[in-house]
């Protein structure tokens, strides 16, 4: 082969290795990507079925308290 041929082959060898490293740098990267896409989807589903159940129940908490002041102001008045 001689000196040239040998270093025309770690040459070539040497670009295939970088290009393998970035092709899956590249890959790990676009996987990455796309599950964090999807754990924020699922975070913000749950964070808006937590607002949905916490404006429930202060709805709920509200009606109780309206009600409990109700019936004081007419035990009061009677």
């Amino acid at each position: 082969m001689g000196v040239e041929g040998t270093e025309a082959l770690v040459h070539v060898l040497n670009e295939y290795e970088k290009e393998s490293k970035s092709s899956v740098i590249d890959i790990a990267e676009q996987r990455f990507e796309k599950r964090l896409t999807e754990e924020i989807a699922d975070l913000r589903g749950g964070i808006e079925k937590s607002k949905s159940d916490t404006i429930k129940w202060m709805f709920l908490f509200w009606i109780g308290q309206i009600g409990a002041v109700v019936g004081i102001i007419l035990a009061v008045f009677k």
